[in-house]
């Protein structure tokens, strides 16, 4: 049935959509099937992800017309649809009218990614009005509240030096422990890894104590602050909130010193707005674990990465792992620093709309995924800025003079970028940084040729 009569409107400009401030505009990549029209294909997707149905019904008044989705702008050169959708058509908490992700997912990206006319169509961008913005939680805590505890300044407090306990599954309660105090001597911030919880060889209520005491031993040992994000992500809200009252009281004084790690993609926004509303005073690292099963280039269903880095930051996410911008490990571009400015900034663009965050707190872009000393000064170059969090697990513990000289090279590697220096002839003068390009031989070969001879390195080492 070609619905297009009644769910494409080309008419409406899109300038008008945003100044009346009652639809959240959505860009998709879509392609129809073979032998299906363009505008025909993107109508049944409006319907299909509103008010209609493949079949005409009697139950259908002048206000459900009222609250369609309406295409208003195709390029089917470019597989470009745009399609408005109402604002009433988004479901309200009935404790405090406050607005849902889940059900923004469920309209803009759910049965419309089954329909049998739809080769493919994932989102790229969106726009929401202030009117529905604000009805979203927004982060509570914010990196300026990590800095605090830092002891730097809550505005461009800079650089969080930051790794992930390697192996990400295995060790037992104390060799974890104790990996996270060799780090600490010389790093801010260590994150479990998304897979480390309560297993049995490794129990959380034996663990966390013994991470506790590790911090007071580092920061006795080097005066400075010392930050640690907990897992709590679990399927069930009270085992969440078991997990997290237990490790507050485990922290205790130290506190202020925990961040709370939630897999937010696979456990959905419920998880995250368990956290952000229950324990607001936590940073709320949001950890993306599976999202490549739909954000990654090359997939062509759901949404990108600069997507689902945009809604959390509506949730409540004090941070995002962000990926490496093509300097790690994990795929990326170099142009998804959009995806950290969107996250930070209170205006930013994105692929296809322009965001007024109206003041809602930023979220912190959160860097990991094979990053190292010696890919950062590019990574730094390309992004403009360091206030971020990097947690590089092999960067740190596959240094070669251990884990606390992999984040000291870490840090110097930041301060060569501030400085603006050569990299090779920075590290003559700085050792840990030096000893990284030892630790990391095939980067150092492929980022700065000629190393060995500069630093009187035998091509054996």
């Amino acid at each position: 049935m070609d619905q297009s009569g009644r769910y494409a409107n080309l008419s409406l400009k899109e300038e008008d959509l945003i100044a009346d401030g009652n639809h959240v505009l959505c860009a998709y990549i879509m392609k129809p099937k073979a032998g299906y029209g363009y505008l025909e294909t993107a109508a049944h997707f409006a319907a299909e992800s509103s008010t209609g149905t493949n079949v005409d019904v009697s139950t259908t008044d002048d206000f459900t017309r009222g609250v369609d989705a309406l295409v208003y702008e195709i390029d089917e050169a470019k597989e470009l649809m745009k399609i408005a959708y109402p604002i009433e058509l988004f479901d309200r908490n009935i404790t405090d009218g406050r607005a849902m992700i889940c059900s923004f997912l469920t309209l803009a990206i759910g049965n419309n990614q089954g329909m049998g006319d739809v080769e493919y169509a994932k989102m790229h961008d969106f726009w929401v009005p202030p009117s529905l913005l604000r009805l979203f939680d927004g982060p509570a805590a914010t990196i300026s509240d990590l800095w605090r505890v830092l002891g730097r300044p809550h505005v461009d407090g800079g650089f969080i030096v930051g790794t992930i306990i390697k192996p990400k599954l295995g060790l037992r309660p104390q060799p974890f422990a104790d990996a996270c105090y060799d780090f600490w001597l010389g790093g801010d911030f260590i994150k479990n890894d998304e897979p480390q919880g309560n297993q049995l060889f490794s129990p959380l209520k034996e663990t966390i104590p013994l991470v506790a005491d590790a911090m007071k031993r580092a920061q006795d040992k080097t005066g400075e602050a010392k930050l640690f994000s907990a897992n709590i992500t679990a399927d069930d809200h009270y085992e969440m909130l078991a997990r997290a009252e237990f490790i507050l009281e485990t922290f205790a004084e130290d506190a202020d010193h925990v961040a709370f790690l939630v897999d937010g993609y696979v456990t959905g926004p419920a998880a995250i707005t368990t956290a952000r509303r229950n324990f607001p005073k936590q940073y709320l690292h949001y950890h993306r674990a599976g999202h490549g099963a739909v954000t990654s280039p090359q997939s062509m269903r759901g949404y990108t990465a600069f997507v689902l880095s945009k809604i959390a930051r509506m949730q409540g996410a004090s941070g995002i792992h962000t990926g490496t911008m093509s300097f790690g490990k994990m795929e990326g571009e170099t142009s998804d620093r959009l995806m950290a400015y969107m996250i930070t900034d209170d205006s930013a663009d994105g692929p296809y709309f322009h965001q007024e965050w109206a003041g809602m707190n930023p979220t912190t872009p959160i860097i990991s995924g094979g990053m190292n000393a010696l890919r950062m000064p590019g990574f730094f170059e390309n992004l403009g800025h360091s206030n971020l969090i990097m947690t590089a697990g092999g960067g740190a513990f596959g240094h070669i003079d251990g884990a606390a000289a992999g984040a000291t090279s870490l840090r110097q590697a930041e301060q060569c970028w501030k400085e603006g220096a050569d990299p090779v002839q920075f590290a003559k003068d700085h050792y840990e940084f030096a000893r990284a390009f030892q630790s990391f031989p095939g980067d150092a070969d492929k980022l700065y040729p000629g190393w060995r001879e500069a630093l009187r390195i035998n091509s054996a080492a």
